[in-house]
């Protein structure tokens, strides 16, 4: 049995989808069963419970043979990432551990490091938890992916009704720093690949596509997709944030941020070692294929 946290999120549910199709058992741990219809479609068991809960971590796992565990924040004070994704995390590797689970997949973010996790909670969340992860004597494996596109979720059909309805395009800063978006049915094919594969655990595994390119380039391949000739702007930063200010104090789930700025400032997204690509031999989904299926 494999356990899925974060399973009715974006990630969550094509990792589920790719494990089921793989007729693999899992079980899917949700806040609210209700929200959990499409995961039981799929034939995964639905189990409540939440990070912040240890001992609904202690039920969920038990039985479980693999964790694979997805569970992150993208915006809130600092004290709820704490809570949710290191706390939670510690927990859940208690549990596990207790439990006797054989192998712990686990997905931080591409730009996590050393350097980097004290620029934004995020990142300093993503570092602790890959902490925890290491020392705590499972057998795991690490994924750090990229900008994960996809056409149902993620940030690519902001940028895809962007380039539908905007009068121009809009580009942060300079559009210089470089990406490298990878397709989430790649992004879910490594995950349930890295459940039960040997030869692979003890590894952090940076996951892009297979095209790296400048913010620039992106929105001119999309234009291209789109067919578009619309102008492009590029906004300063300093602009963005005060735009950022005001956005992130709606209700909802906001696109950007101004700890997303942080980190769209601090340099390129895209990966430094080809490990992931030569161990798991997946083909990946090109960039403009991407655009292709979203726009």
């Amino acid at each position: 049995m494999i356990l899925v946290t974060g399973a009715t999120g974006f990630v969550g549910g094509h990792v589920v989808h790719a494990l089921r199709a793989q007729d693999k058992p899992v079980r899917a741990l949700a806040r609210e069963s209700r929200h959990a219809a499409r995961l039981e479609s799929w034939g995964a068991t639905v189990v409540e419970g939440d990070m912040t809960d240890a001992a609904s971590l202690r039920r969920a796992v038990e039985g479980c043979d693999a964790i694979v565990h997805l569970v992150a924040l993208r915006q809130g004070p600092e004290e709820r990432f704490r809570r949710v994704m290191v706390d939670g995390t510690r927990d859940l590797l208690a549990a596990a551990g207790a439990g006797g689970v054989a192998r712990f997949v686990h997905m931080s973010a591409l730009g996590t490091s050393e350097e980097t996790k004290d620029l934004v909670p995020y990142y300093r969340a993503k570092w602790e938890s890959e902490q925890l992860v290491q020392e705590s004597g499972l057998p795991y494996v690490i994924f750090r992916p990229s900008f994960v596109f996809a056409r149902d979720g993620g940030i690519l059909p902001t940028f895809v009704k962007l380039a539908r309805i905007a009068p121009v395009t809009p580009i942060i800063g300079s559009g210089r720093q470089r990406i490298q978006p990878i397709w989430i049915d790649d992004v879910a094919a490594y995950f349930a690949l890295a459940v039960g594969r040997d030869g692979v655990t003890g590894r952090i595994y940076e996951l892009g596509g297979p095209d790296a390119v400048t913010w620039n380039e992106f929105w001119e391949r999309l234009k291209r997709v789109r067919r578009s000739r619309r102008p492009t702007v590029h906004v300063p930063v300093p602009i963005m944030r005060l735009n950022a200010f005001v956005t992130e104090r709606l209700p909802g789930d906001i696109p950007l941020t101004n700890d997303l700025l942080t980190m769209l400032e601090h340099g390129d997204n895209v990966v430094t070692d080809p490990a992931a690509v030569e161990t798991f031999r997946l083909p990946l989904v090109p960039l403009d294929d991407q655009l292709r299926r979203a726009a």
